[in-house]
């Protein structure tokens, strides 16, 4: 912020290159972004991707600071991943290694020229100073076949080593020579405790903050929200309200402390009180259950976006649509149940954001669905008698008649097969003893359940000989 140094990179040299001014000589300005400067430079300070740097790996061994620990030699590599999970600074990291230079291109705005003008100045590089470039091309989905075939002669011949980051899935948009002559690593999106750890990093670091703002655990926990599991977003929006809180610190106050207030002003974004393991939770999980069931589409909606924008989990959304479709709707529109189980597999199968459609989707068939919780009564009368002792025994005649000795018992004698009947239906006692004529299924005259009132009197009047 003007009028303070808080953005300033104190300290020796070294604090003052990101990784892409120690590969290039570029040195960094005192006003560089915090995304920027905390840009790990080894590999063991690099947040979350444990997966891809254990000991031995592609990653690791290509970041070592001398080619011949690898005896095959470097590797050009295809990074797959959400935005903001490490791609560019991997990238970096393995760019510092002793006898590397760092060249970058945008698939956005490079061409075809611009790939073979590389080329050719890593094969020279290579040859006459021994020196490996690192050629980091991101968004390379976006470069069209002809673009990518100008990077073959030099992957296949390492004049390069090929970092290459992209969002989209590299079997659609690479083509399969590159991908052939690549490794494929798939970067998983940051956890939470990995932002957390980041943010309170920056805070704490000489290439970050410097430790001249304090964070709570409020607006920290609003940050990390807000990062959605992106750590360059975390970072911008930690500086963001850093600065507000550093250009409102009182007279004499030397490390003012970032609050939750400070963070919403920095934003614009409100801090939504939702804890998926408190009050909030269960409160606003009720009012969205109890929505669908009174049939408000829109506060329905309304609750499921406070859902999904407090980062809740939408399998466990999908899980409460699939019972209430039951609970709620059940027999009056039995599709509402077919709808919230398609939206609970559709949800896993393509994820987020997009989840949200489909969720939406099956919130607005059930609140507008006609309402019946017959089947759910039915169950539960069923199993308070059989709890309390009722229902004894099955009817001689509906026993197992297939073991040897069961017709001496009775078994199955005077059974009727209903197929064998007019309509399929068979007068015939089916309940225990105790519990004949016993209703537990009482369909309302909603939906669907309107035809099945007067089918089920009909059948019961059959079954029962009349009586129903």
């Amino acid at each position: 912020m003007p009028g303070n140094d808080l953005f300033s990179t104190d300290g020796d040299d070294d604090a003052e290159f990101d990784d892409a001014g120690a590969a290039a000589g570029t040195r960094v300005r005192p006003r560089s972004p915090l995304a920027v400067r905390m840009r790990p430079r080894t590999v063991d300070e690099v947040v979350g991707q444990q997966h891809l740097l254990g000991p031995g790996s592609p990653l690791r061994t290509l970041a070592s600071s001398a080619d011949d620990r690898n005896p095959a030699g470097p590797s050009s590599v295809m990074l797959w991943g959400p935005p903001g999970t490490g791609k560019t600074t991997l990238a970096h990291v393995v760019a510092r290694g002793a006898g590397r230079k760092f060249v970058e291109l945008s698939a956005i705005t490079a061409g075809v020229k611009d790939v073979r003008r590389v080329m050719e100045q890593a094969l020279t590089d290579r040859d006459l100073h021994g020196v490996t470039t690192i050629l980091f091309l991101d968004e390379i989905h976006r470069f069209n076949k002809a673009q990518q075939d100008a990077l073959l002669p030099g992957v296949e011949n390492r004049w390069v080593v090929l970092m290459a980051a992209t969002t989209e899935n590299p079997s659609f948009s690479v083509v399969s020579p590159l991908l052939s002559r690549s490794l494929l690593l798939t970067l998983k999106p940051l956890t939470e405790e990995d932002i957390a750890a980041l943010l309170q990093r920056a805070v704490e670091d000489e290439r970050g903050l410097a430790g001249r703002v304090t964070l709570s655990d409020e607006a920290l926990e609003h940050l990390v929200r807000l990062a959605a599991g992106d750590a360059r977003r975390g970072l911008t929006a930690l500086e963001a309200a850093a600065g507000v809180a550093y250009s409102e610190k009182a007279e004499g106050d030397d490390v003012p402390e970032v609050t939750l207030k400070h963070a919403e002003e920095a934003l614009d974004v409100a801090a939504l009180r939702y804890d998926r393991a408190g009050d909030q939770h269960y409160d606003i999980t009720s009012a969205f259950i109890k929505s669908l069931r009174g049939s408000d589409v829109d506060a329905a909606l309304h609750y499921l976006a406070r859902m999904l924008e407090s980062g809740e989990d939408p399998r466990f959304i999908s899980r409460r649509l699939i019972i209430s479709a039951s609970e709620d709707v059940g027999m009056a529109d039995p599709t509402a149940l077919q709808t919230a189980v398609a939206a609970a597999q559709a949800v896993q199968l393509i994820g987020m954001p997009e989840g949200r459609i489909i969720l939406a989707e099956a919130v607005v068939h059930i609140a507008t669905a006609p309402k019946s919780n017959a089947a759910y009564n039915g169950i539960n009368a069923a199993i308070a008698d059989v709890r309390a002792g009722w229902g004894q025994g099955v009817p001689a005649h509906l026993r197992d008649a297939h073991y040897p000795g069961a017709k001496q018992l009775g078994h199955g004698k005077g059974y009727v097969y209903s197929h064998d009947s007019p309509h399929g239906v068979a007068r015939q006692q089916y309940a225990p003893d105790d519990l004949v004529g016993k209703n537990y299924y009482e369909p309302t005259g909603n939906g669907v359940e309107r035809d099945i009132s007067a089918r089920l009197e009909r059948l019961r009047g059959i079954i029962r000989g009349g009586k129903s």
